[in-house]
């Protein structure tokens, strides 16, 4: 993180700039603190992603695609004309937290910080909107809801820029990578799990291992749909959790495949269109479907 105060607003591009000078990988953020969409030769991940992502490929693309993955330091891709429009739009300014070798403990309520004041060991602290960013010497990988309005942000996330914070930042304490492994102990539900991204509505003819009719499955959804729609200012992404939840318990007897990556697809573009970032919003689905045990 940069030792100097640095601006907390103003033109985006001028502090990116700044910050990407004191060794913070940053990227442009539009309204609703979502990444620039990917251009037309990246969309879908037809490039194969850039090489620091999930799926490594030969993205030479000037654009700021791939959300986290895009942010640089490099000051000519910044001021480049691949980026140019980017910043036309820009609305505030983010930074990949591993890219810097540090992890952000997102903290999203009042309880949450109180929580991690009688917790965690003290370190350099943001007010964000809603609470507070903690943030670590370290990387970890990210993990979404690890406790109530708790989201760790380190490795593939990136973190809005809300200032330059107080105190001193501390070495990233066990307790925090703790949190994250308890996540991983979590049970996967029989044949349920995001394995892909088709863009296709859910149907028996090629989810013929699920017991249920169309009808029965599109009622729960289009339910949970609407419920996520209807939170605009905040409680979504746990409402899509809370429905994939639930939609994976409805299959855990089904002989399987029941096609729920198909419907996760759904629930992230219902979180994303009330303004949750789209990494969150996968992390918050993935978690609650691999959550789904029946009740």
């Amino acid at each position: 993180m940069p030792a100097n105060p640095l601006p907390a607003v103003g033109c985006c591009l001028v502090v990116a700039l700044r910050l990407a000078g004191s060794g913070l990988p940053v990227l442009p953020l539009r309204d609703g603190k979502l990444p620039v969409g990917n251009c037309p030769a990246c969309a879908a991940n037809a490039c194969g992603g850039r090489p620091n992502m999930k799926v490594p490929g030969p993205c030479v693309c000037p654009a700021p695609c791939h959300a986290w993955a895009a942010a640089t330091t490099d000051p000519v891709v910044l001021t480049g004309p691949g980026w140019a429009r980017a910043w036309r739009e820009a609305d505030t300014v983010a930074y990949h937290p591993g890219g810097a070798g540090v992890t952000v403990l997102d903290l999203d309520s009042r309880l949450a910080v109180a929580w991690a004041r009688e917790t965690l060991p003290a370190t350099l602290t943001v007010p964000s909107t809603r609470g507070e960013h903690w943030i670590y010497r370290g990387v970890m990988r990210s993990a979404n809801a690890v406790r109530p309005d708790v989201d760790i942000k380190s490795h593939a996330a990136y973190a809005r820029w809300l200032g330059p914070g107080t105190s001193t930042m501390a070495p990233l304490p066990d307790s925090v990578r703790a949190l994250a492994r308890k996540e991983d102990t979590t049970p996967s539900p029989p044949g349920g799990g995001v394995v892909s991204s088709r863009p296709t509505a859910w149907a028996r003819t090629v989810n013929s291992g699920c017991r249920h009719t169309d009808r029965f499955v599109r009622t729960g959804l289009d339910r949970g749909l609407a419920r996520i729609r209807a939170l605009r200012k905040s409680g979504a992404a746990n409402q899509a959790y809370g429905v994939a939840r639930f939609l994976a318990a409805q299959h855990t007897h089904c002989p399987g495949p029941c096609g729920l990556d198909t419907l996760a697809q759904d629930l992230i573009g219902a979180a994303v269109s009330v303004g949750v970032p789209h990494d969150y919003a996968a992390r918050a689905v993935a978690n609650g479907l691999a959550d789904g045990e029946p009740r």
